[in-house]
């Protein structure tokens, strides 16, 4: 009896660690951002959880763009947006991005399905280092539509994010 009490406890331990840890898979490095709020997919207790490793995993995207911050176009890759929302079923309809200085900002889901913005980890094929905007930016194809040169998306681009709630 006390054996499969056991095994039914341990049978249960590993569906709730799996219910975590999902598609995702679960962080092997350091936690470079932290989704939580209205998503249907976690790997581990704060949320959704990613290191650098599972953000490269994910469909990688490059664009070149002038931004407020810079003289010269940046190329600028990483996944798009909508993947990494996609990647945790994301259901809000608002995102509130958390940078590393407590810098915040609400950007609608629907930005994110309109145009192809990335969480950049890379500027010009190089990683991004803290003290130059990283290791994760949020950038806009500020370059492919007139609309997106605006204080409106400028400010829906944090630099040294770590957190994105959805709401």
């Amino acid at each position: 009896m006390r054996k499969r009490h056991f095994l039914l406890a341990a049978g249960i331990a590993l569906s709730l660690g799996s219910v975590f840890a999902g598609a995702l898979g679960t962080p092997t490095g350091k936690v470079v951002l932290t989704i939580t709020g209205k998503i249907g997919q976690t790997n581990s207790p704060q949320g959704a959880q990613f290191d650098m490793v599972m953000l490269e995993k994910l469909p990688q995207h490059s664009f070149t763009t002038l931004t407020p911050w810079g003289k010269k176009p940046i190329q600028f890759t990483g996944p798009l947006l909508r993947d990494v929302l996609a990647a945790v079923k994301a259901q809000g309809s608002v995102i509130t991005a958390m940078a590393l200085n407590d810098y915040q900002t609400s950007i609608p889901v629907e930005d994110a399905m309109k145009y192809d913005m990335v969480i950049a980890h890379k500027m010009n094929g190089q990683a991004i280092a803290v003290k130059t905007k990283g290791p994760l930016f949020i950038v806009y194809p500020f370059d492919a539509k007139p609309e997106l040169r605006s204080a409106t998306y400028y400010e829906r681009s944090p630099w040294q994010l770590k957190s994105l709630t959805l709401k």
